[in-house]
């Protein structure tokens, strides 16, 4: 008697020869980028597609692979296979390839290397399979092989493109190093033994995740590295005494201290706003398959691969409780992509307060100075911008607009599967690095070098009408309101005019004018 298994698979296997029998061998497309050659042409009447090889002779530095469109040259020195020879020429859009993002290879790598232990701990795999795949992720983690990790992130398919990468890489490398040649798949097959428990729609959003996760613990450093440098200079500009502004209006007095040390403030919110989002990242859908109802899975595979990528990855990864909720809902790239939007947000808004506070230097409030990096104009001689708040909000603008395009990509997935996933890993993957190369320039490049204009903070102290809130206690309000009058219509300093009319002595000005004291921090 068979198994109702073998009888499933030697009916798809039937169903995958009869299609290779009927379909084109080909795309009919010749990309000049990689070195795939295409079994089709054109005719030149219909100008439609005609398979010109129905089967493939052999060719001289060529090997011949098949799948379920027919037969294809894969060079002999390529890692991939066939289907990742069909992504490469359907798939030429953005340029921004699976290596153009070490953290995204390693990712898919680790998901491998868990998925086929979870498959040996059922025994599914033979070990000698388990040995030579390990070995052959060993490698790809150490660096080696990365570029052959070539589709597009820019795919249909739902990820099916570079899951597939994936598999023949992993197959190829693994047979190359038991001594067997590449395409060899009677030994190590990309499908039976590489995918095996899973379907790209488990797999897949699996490896977003981690991929996330693998590159959240290199941004968070460089935001804790710039949380240090607002928070150094918070200490440095301790006791200057500065106006603070609302709506850009004189207000009430507080130093410059205090200004940095909100910025720092803001930006350590994110830190754990980050940390949170991450945690989200680690309930995971592997073993669901294809919608989630965990169709061809081995048994415990689910939970099996959790653990093992749990070990691998060195974060508490979890099964999802609903696989098929999991399988089509993308949540938590929604939610992660909103704290680095609102990290976005924050980094903007202080750097637009740094171009304000260093505007000038003669007809702005200039109360700082920031790093001269290069000159400013090609026509006004002696001018020098500030290029690096400049750029954060360039960055932080760009960020802003993944962060939509991962809403529209979440929403708009249909029942049970969301094939819209490769858009929301190429918005926050950039988001990441953007966000990783600028706060690193912005803490180098400026924050570090600022310096405060002493003599430009005292004299907006001195003129400034806000100060007279802090005389209240001191002289009454009739008294405080009418030197602020006169303060307006003469251009004349508080201070100055209490001077003038020796309201006060140089002792109880100074006393009042203590910065500690005007500023809430005794």
């Amino acid at each position: 008697m068979f198994s109702k298994k073998t009888i499933f698979v030697s009916a798809l296997a039937c169903m995958v020869l009869f299609s290779a029998a009927t379909f084109d061998g080909g795309c009919g497309k010749t990309d000049t980028k990689s070195t795939v050659t295409s079994n089709t042409s054109n005719d030149k009447q219909t100008g439609k597609e005609i398979n010109t090889n129905t089967k493939l002779e052999k060719k001289d530095g060529f090997r011949i692979e098949k799948d379920l469109l027919g037969e294809k040259y894969i060079p002999n020195n390529a890692y991939y296979g066939v289907q990742t020879a069909r992504a490469l020429e359907n798939f030429q859009i953005s340029g921004i390839t699976t290596r153009d993002y070490p953290e995204l290879v390693n990712a898919f790598v680790l998901v491998k290397l868990a998925a086929i232990r979870a498959n040996s701990d059922a025994g599914a795999i033979p070990k000698e399979v388990l040995d030579a795949v390990e070995k052959a992720c060993k490698e790809v983690l150490a660096g080696k092989y990365h570029d052959q990790f070539m589709v597009d992130l820019y795919q249909g398919g739902a990820g099916t493109s570079a899951n597939m990468n994936v598999n023949e890489v992993l197959s190829n490398i693994a047979l190359e190093l038991s001594g067997k040649q590449k395409g060899d798949y009677h030994s190590i097959e990309p499908h039976d033994h590489l995918n095996l428990s899973q379907s790209t729609n488990d797999s897949y959003p699996t490896t977003l995740k981690v991929a996330m996760i693998l590159m959240n613990g290199k941004l968070i450093p460089e935001l804790e590295a710039l949380v240090a440098s607002f928070e150094a200079k918070g200490k440095e500009f301790d006791n200057k005494l500065k106006m603070g502004r609302t709506e850009l209006q004189d207000a009430v007095p507080m130093t410059l201290g205090q200004e940095f040390n909100a910025f720092a403030s803001q930006l350590k919110a994110s830190v754990q706003e980050l940390k949170d989002a991450e945690a989200q990242l680690y309930v995971i859908n592997m073993g669901g398959t294809a919608i989630g109802t965990k169709l061809n899975a081995e048994k415990n595979f689910t939970e099996n691969c959790a653990k093992h990528l749990s070990e691998l990855t060195g974060k508490k990864i979890i099964p999802a409780k609903d696989l098929i909720a999991a399988t089509s809902d993308l949540s938590g790239f929604v939610n992660y992509s909103g704290a680095l939007n609102t990290l976005a947000v924050r980094l903007s808004k202080i750097a637009s307060d740094l171009i304000l506070l260093a505007s000038g230097p003669r007809s702005g409030i200039f109360e700082i100075n920031l790093p001269p990096l290069q000159p400013g104009s090609s026509i006004m001689p002696g001018k020098v911008n500030p290029v690096i708040p400049e750029l954060v909000n360039l960055v932080a603008f760009r960020v802003m607009g993944n962060d939509v395009a991962v809403t529209i990509a979440s929403k708009t997935g249909q029942l049970q599967l969301n094939a819209y996933e490769p858009l929301a890993l190429s918005a926050i993957l950039e988001s990441q690095k953007l966000l990783i190369n600028t706060m690193t320039a912005f803490k180098l490049k400026c924050v570090d070098g600022i310096t405060a204009n002493d003599d430009i903070i005292k004299q907006h102290i001195d003129r400034s009408i806000g100060i007279v809130t802090a005389l209240n206690p001191v002289l009454g309000y009739d008294k405080s309101t009418e030197l602020a009058k006169e303060s307006l219509e003469t251009g004349k300093g508080i201070i100055e005019l209490v001077r003038e009319k020796k309201l006060l002595t140089e002792e109880q000005i100074k006393e009042v004018l203590d910065p500690k004291k005007m500023t809430g921090q005794e």
